[in-house]
């Protein structure tokens, strides 16, 4: 049996196969995200999220062939790795494991752990693909000076984009009276209020605010349209960096799936969809075939040298 494990910022989910590619038992439990929680909350939420998941199954841990876990910000806080390398042990109780952040649990389950690059555009954005065994990750430095194409950073350029037409520098359109509407602001101004002090430069509330940008660029906004665009194209450009990155060759039909709230609208994916035709290296754009934590158990499987075709 093998387990997948995706942590997230809300929540973390748990799956167990077998080696037929039968799901056993799939679970969702409290988050393991320790930069919120802290680190012994965090490994306390992996021991009782691995402890309920084979209850469920009916199974011991000690059961488990191979486990892989993908918590979120791993590598990404030097300080923390080594705490964070031994949380799953001591879940389990042995060292049939391998951890890593969660954006290989997208990957993953995007394109059942075969070659090939999954993009994230949930929050943030980045990509993460695997070739012959190596892994490369492409953005994900987050709000302050990264993370293009993402909700965030859509409606940041959506916010910055209403200033603008509420002061003169641009014609207000379709935008401008969304935002005054959905905000319902009596004096534009507000809007510094709401952002800075009553949601606290909240990064999820804020990111919230991107699907009313892609709405107005529905609705025949121009400068939501180009932001829109802009975040396609930036998606766009993390893929093509991947593959580069990877050694994909010229003639190579490079697979590429995605994941995160961006892509549930269909008006965003059919720009990226549009964009990624336009490269001259051939890309396959596939929709994700399962969700990150089934990824990561058919991941677990694949590093313990068992490839699962088919997940029922």
């Amino acid at each position: 049996m093998f387990l997948g494990v995706d942590g997230g910022g809300t929540k973390t989910a748990y799956c167990l196969i077998n080696r037929d590619g039968r799901i056993l038992a799939c679970i969702e439990r409290a988050s393991c995200y320790f930069l919120s929680i802290g680190l012994d909350d965090a490994e306390q939420a992996l021991v009782d999220g691995v402890t309920q998941v084979c209850r469920q199954a009916g199974i011991e841990a000690a059961d488990i062939e191979h486990a892989f876990f993908g918590l979120p910000a791993f590598g990404e806080v030097s300080s923390a790795l080594d705490r964070l390398r031994a949380m799953p042990g001591v879940a389990l109780g042995h060292d049939r494991y391998h951890v890593d952040n969660d954006m290989v649990c997208g990957w993953a389950g995007s394109l059942a752990a075969l070659d090939g690059i999954n993009v994230i555009a949930g929050t943030g954005s980045m990509t993460y693909g695997e070739r012959a065994g190596v892994g490369v990750r492409c953005g994900g430095w987050g709000e302050l000076f990264g993370d293009e194409g993402s909700a965030h950073w859509i409606a940041i350029a959506g916010l910055n984009a209403f200033s603008q037409m509420s002061d003169g520098r641009k014609p207000p359109g379709p935008l401008y009276r969304r935002l005054r509407r959905d905000l319902d602001l009596d004096d534009d101004l507000e809007l510094v209020d709401i952002a800075l002090n009553r949601w606290a430069r909240d990064r999820g509330r804020i990111a919230a605010l991107a699907p009313l940008v892609l709405e107005s660029a529905a609705a025949g906004d121009r400068e939501a349209a180009g932001i829109a665009d802009a975040a396609a194209d930036a998606l766009v450009e993390l893929v093509e960096t991947t593959a580069r990155r990877l050694d994909f060759g010229p003639g190579e039909v490079v697979p590429v799936s995605y994941s995160g709230g961006l892509f549930q609208a269909s008006a965003f994916i059919d720009r990226f969809i549009t964009r990624m035709a336009r490269c001259d290296r051939a890309f396959d754009l596939r929709p994700p075939l399962h969700a990150p934590v089934v990824g990561g158990a058919l991941y677990a499987a694949r590093l313990a040298g068992h490839t699962i075709k088919t997940v029922v």
